[in-house]
């Protein structure tokens, strides 16, 4: 047994050697340590062990697995250095000579909005992930309970690339990845998944003041046992409240996402017009601002989750449309003009 033991650690310990990436290193952490990693499984052979070998034994794992904790964590922090040095290298060289008045901006009004949405959201114990803005159709539509030729996908016409791949139609996309990288924590140690995931997304439809084909999204999901409509409603609310900096007018009606049931569209007053009706909410009084609902069975199957043990909500929030109303921006279409006559008027309002 301690042969093992220690076969173990020079085997670990060559693996983190040789360690190049956070995603190589994720796949030995999991081989090691995972729910049927290598040291867990040394503990399931203690059967046949007496006591006093019990006792000796099972202290020699604990260490072993102590060390291998210890030895991960530390290359982790290696690779992150290793990966800020990289981004700190390629950063342009900054004439400091220049006149200042040279280098003076400001933030984009949605980069305000999605920073003043992350900081809500983790303070509500949410994590912050990033994708990639072309994916799979599997990531897009498959995997989100739309099958091939399902009339739903005409909802989202996008962009095709010539290799099969497309540009996301929405944040929804990162969904399936999502489930899969923290369904373990979720099973195993009982944390829920909470996340959101802000992205750029793209559709093939005509533009008015309302409407582009390049727009921003933030998605965010919750899973856990015993999950509610109540849950979406209280974390949607606090979030608007500390975005608007005050209570909003908002309204649940029902909607149809295939990746979603029950679905709804949570709309909100019009900031612009105060709810009387102009351009910018299709003189309706109101804003569609974020498409929501408890997470489809067959979604939360697909991304390796008992439906029948644990349920979820998630919502697609609309950064474009929240940084309409916020700033008071009429044209959706002004926020991707590059008129610095009209970005450059916003500053952070911390």
């Amino acid at each position: 047994m301690n042969e093992q033991i220690n076969e173990l650690k020079v085997q670990l310990d060559s693996q983190l050697s040789q360690v190049s990436t956070t995603q190589e290193l994720e796949g030995i952490r999991v081989a090691f340590l995972g729910k049927n990693g290598s040291i867990t499984e040394l503990l399931k052979k203690m059967g046949g062990l007496s006591p006093e070998e019990k006792k000796s034994f099972g202290q020699a794992v604990n260490v072993l697995k102590g060390y291998a904790t210890q030895a991960i964590a530390a290359k982790v922090e290696e690779l992150n250095k290793i990966e800020l040095e990289k981004e700190l290298n390629a950063l342009p060289e900054i004439d400091l000579s220049a006149p200042t008045h040279l280098v003076k901006g400001s933030y984009h009004p949605i980069t305000l909005v999605q920073r003043h949405c992350e900081n809500v959201f983790r303070t509500m114990g949410f994590n912050i992930e990033d994708y990639s803005e072309v994916v799979t159709d599997y990531e897009c539509f498959e995997a989100l309970n739309i099958p091939k030729f399902h009339p739903a996908r005409d909802m989202q016409d996008t962009y095709y690339l010539e290799n099969g791949q497309l540009l996301k139609s929405h944040t929804s996309a990162a969904q399936n990845a999502i489930y899969k990288k923290y369904k373990d924590d979720l099973i195993n140690e009982g944390r829920p998944i909470r996340a959101i995931f802000p992205g750029r997304c793209f559709r093939n439809e005509s533009t008015d003041a309302c409407h582009e084909n390049t727009f921003f999204q933030m998605e965010g999901v919750m899973v856990d046992k015993n999950i509610s409509i109540s849950n979406l409603i209280f974390f949607m609310k606090t979030m608007l409240s500390e975005v608007f900096q005050r209570d909003l007018k908002v309204r649940l009606r029902p909607g149809f996402f295939p990746f979603v049931e029950p679905g709804f569209e949570l709309d909100i007053s019009c900031a612009i017009c105060g709810g009387e009706g102009c351009p910018s909410c299709k003189h309706s009084g109101w804003l569609e601002l974020c498409p929501c609902g408890m997470i489809h069975p067959n979604v939360l199957k697909e991304g390796g989750i008992d439906p029948d043990e644990y349920t979820g909500f998630a919502f697609g929030l609309g950064l474009t449309r929240l940084a309409m109303m916020k700033y008071g921006v009429k044209d959706i279409r002004d926020l991707n003009s590059g008129n610095l006559t009209s970005l450059d008027q916003f500053t952070d309002d911390k």
